[in-house]
């Protein structure tokens, strides 16, 4: 099977998807960019799903590359997928970890059943990742992918991160 992938320009809060990806900082409690915009659009139950998986498996956070769902509250999808995405460094090649983060999320998306999964540019903002390069590496990662997730939407925020992800997509 085939997935097919989108692309949007707008505010990921607003997509109607299976799930949201949550470009998310380890302490899962909330943060700023499209993390917090994911939790105050989504309302308190999406930080109370977060705080028990906290007192639970991820008591030191979730590690970077990772992915791990909760409800998606008042959004309209059924899940959020939580992933940590790296810090963009110029010393380190840290690529397999933004790949990660797409592999780790179709992987909860499919444990889930999910369908259609809206991502962001994960580590394109505060992370400070080249948004070409992180392009590259999520539509080169979402086609590799072995998944039955039926379309991936990439919703991103303004002209200059849709130009780079159209560019990969062809």
């Amino acid at each position: 099977m085939t997935t097919t992938i989108t692309l949007v320009r707008g505010d990921i809060t607003r997509q109607s998807a299976d799930a949201i990806v949550n470009a998310a900082n380890s302490s899962l409690l909330g943060g700023g960019g499209v993390d917090g915009a994911i939790h105050r659009r989504g309302g308190p139950a999406i930080l109370a799903e977060c705080r028990k998986l906290r007192a639970g498996h991820y008591g030191k956070g979730l590690p970077t590359g990772r992915a791990v769902a909760t409800t998606a509250g008042d959004l309209d999808a059924r899940w959020v997928i939580h992933t940590v995405g790296p810090v963009h460094s110029t010393t380190e090649d840290r690529s397999d970890l933004l790949a990660s983060c797409y592999r780790e999320s179709l992987r909860v998306a499919d444990e889930l059943g999910a369908r259609t999964v809206a991502f962001p540019a994960i580590s394109t903002g505060v992370y400070r990742w080249p948004l070409e390069d992180a392009a590259r590496i999520a539509v080169k990662t979402v086609r590799a992918a072995r998944t039955a997730v039926e379309e991936v939407r990439f919703v991103l925020f303004d002209d200059r991160a849709h130009e780079a992800f159209a560019a990969q997509v062809g």
